[in-house]
């Protein structure tokens, strides 16, 4: 049984596991109980943020899933110009520290267009953030014909962004395709000319893989 912990981040679990669970010996041997128990509940947070529950995801093709667990802190119009070229409908979700950051995809699709910008770390809650900060973009295309973006994007905390796919994939709803560690954003478009009604409003939370973010209609 796979334990429900991530495996975008292998590094990171074996070098805060290995730091915290000396520091907790070394500590307790020196008589720090309380300076161990600090650490034990680093180790807990460390294995708490980077854990990827398993999720039934009931695939539909006439909903877009949400790509990332968190809060909706914008859904608005804009021009998206790297990979629709046109108006689009933006729906942005803030993912918080204590959030699962593992992200899924909201529809079946092949990736035609990835596209990865240095930036700022501004705090990923803010509108500015979306425009500046470090991203990377994925575009799909359905087996339909339909096109949507996803943008991953670094926050104020984050500064890796993991995105282990490649153009010519076929990627299926709900499917994992990367994280954001510690903090960030996750922005999806879809273009105006696709009739959709959108299930979600600002301030709502979200679920990735199992909150519908829009229906097709």
């Amino acid at each position: 049984m796979r334990l429900p912990l991530t495996n975008y981040a292998p590094r990171e679990l074996t070098f805060f596991t290995l730091v915290l669970l000396a520091g907790t010996a070394l500590s307790v041997m020196a008589g720090l109980l309380w300076a161990g128990l600090i650490l034990v509940l680093g180790l807990a947070f460390v294995l708490y943020f980077f854990r990827d529950p398993e999720r039934l995801v009931t695939t539909n093709e006439a909903w877009l899933l949400a790509p990332a667990d968190g809060r909706i802190v914008e859904v608005t119009s804009v021009n998206e110009d790297k990979y629709l070229k046109a108006e689009a409908t933006k729906i942005s979700i803030f993912m918080s520290l204590f959030d699962v950051h593992v992200n899924r995809i909201p529809y079946s699709g092949r990736v035609e267009f990835m596209d990865y910008q240095k930036g700022r770390f501004l705090d990923a809650r803010t509108d500015e953030a979306s425009l500046k900060n470090e991203n990377y973009s994925i575009g799909l295309v359905t087996d339909s014909g339909g096109k949507y973006l996803v943008r991953q994007i670094a926050g104020l905390v984050a500064r890796r962004i993991v995105c282990p796919v490649t153009i010519g994939d076929h990627l299926v709803q709900g499917q994992r395709f990367g994280m954001v560690k510690f903090g960030s954003r996750l922005e999806v478009f879809i273009p105006k000319t696709t009739d959709v009604r959108v299930r979600v409003k600002h301030g709502e939370r979200v679920v990735a893989g199992l909150t519908v973010l829009a229906e097709l209609i």
